[in-house]
């Protein structure tokens, strides 16, 4: 399997790390582990970065800086903005001025005088993308940014972005278990150049076989609140989880093996950001790259788990994370 894929024109290793979990929602965190977690994934050749100027808010973007200090040149990263969080929850915003805003403050906390991909966190729906991605395109003309990407944006925004400014890549959750973007968004994607970056690769730690009961998490975990880990959604979706064990005993890997090797199965555009905070996950994870698989393992893997499969929603609310379609400006037909 290749070990360098592009994104756009942009050329990252085929695996990137996540690394919002570094700083909150999955549980307990620990900064000296995270950074070793970093440091190890450098070491392995694991250099695209993903981080947000949501999480914390903003500390993960800190402990990203901390940790890629000295090492600036070999790494790739892509941080986004966005999402506001707020007394009254979280909102969007992809105006001009918060654009500009939003970089300044990102590049501070990380340390660094340019990123390599800035996203779009979500589609401001009161905002013309145009404007938008309008704005971001200004960063790339002051060298503040290098590519620009969007995150879980439609088909449509998707060309109306790139006919303003090329978009290098498209982030949004595709794993075994979430594959709502292989009808539309995934083909589009492929049209325009743009390349694919699958979030929560392994349904948000599920697929890696490692949790058998919803008290498997620490009471702070987000998880506990998201629908696919609730109730007879649990049980349900161990059963796909156990077919994905089975195979992934076959061929001699993990099921977290197995599960990004799928994803990366999928195409030379599609780069996953597995997140984890621990250096024998990562480790793990790495190991996927190693993992061939054949068309008999990938009709056996559709087989069980097939668009569809998982029970229950990706979010307790998808209104606040939907694809979303901004109103076209005046005048758009």
């Amino acid at each position: 399997m290749t070990r360098k894929r592009r994104l756009g024109e942009l050329e990252v290793p085929a695996l990137g790390l996540g690394c919002m979990g570094m700083s909150e929602f999955y549980g307990p965190t620990d900064e000296a582990e995270s950074i070793a977690t970093i440091h190890r994934a450098l070491d392995l050749g694991i250099t695209f970065l993903d981080t947000s100027d949501l999480y914390g808010p903003y500390t993960n973007e800190e402990l990203v800086g901390r940790a890629v200090t000295g090492n600036r040149e070999q790494v790739q990263l892509a941080t986004k903005f966005g999402i506001v969080r707020s007394g009254e929850g979280p909102r969007v915003r992809g105006d001009r001025e918060y654009v500009h805003r939003s970089i300044d403050g990102s590049l501070e906390r990380l340390g660094v005088d340019h990123v390599d991909l800035y996203y779009a966190h979500r589609v401001d729906p009161r905002v013309p993308i145009e404007e938008t991605v309008g704005a971001m395109a200004e960063l790339v003309t002051a060298g503040k940014v290098l590519h620009l990407g969007l995150s879980e944006a439609s088909p449509d925004t998707l060309r109306r972005a790139a006919a303003v400014h090329p978009i290098a890549a498209v982030q949004s959750e595709w794993s075994l278990w979430s594959r709502d973007i292989e009808p539309e968004v995934v083909p589009t994607a492929r049209e325009l150049g743009i390349g694919i970056v699958p979030y929560s690769p392994l349904g948000r730690g599920f697929l890696t076989g490692r949790f058998k009961s919803p008290d498997d998490f620490a009471a702070d975990d987000w998880r506990r609140t998201n629908p696919r880990f609730q109730d007879e959604n649990f049980q349900r979706n161990l059963d796909l989880v156990a077919a994905v064990e089975a195979i992934a005993g076959e061929k001699g890997c993990t099921p977290a093996q197995l599960a990004l090797a799928w994803v990366l199965a999928q195409g030379d555009d599609v780069v996953p950001i597995p997140g984890t905070k621990h250096i024998k996950y990562l480790e793990e994870n790495a190991g996927a790259l190693e993992v061939q698989l054949s068309a008999g393992d990938l009709d056996r893997l559709e087989a069980v788990a097939p668009p569809g499969a998982a029970a229950g929603e990706r979010y307790a609310d998808m209104r606040s994370t939907r694809i979303q379609t901004p109103e076209a400006p005046a005048g758009d037909s």
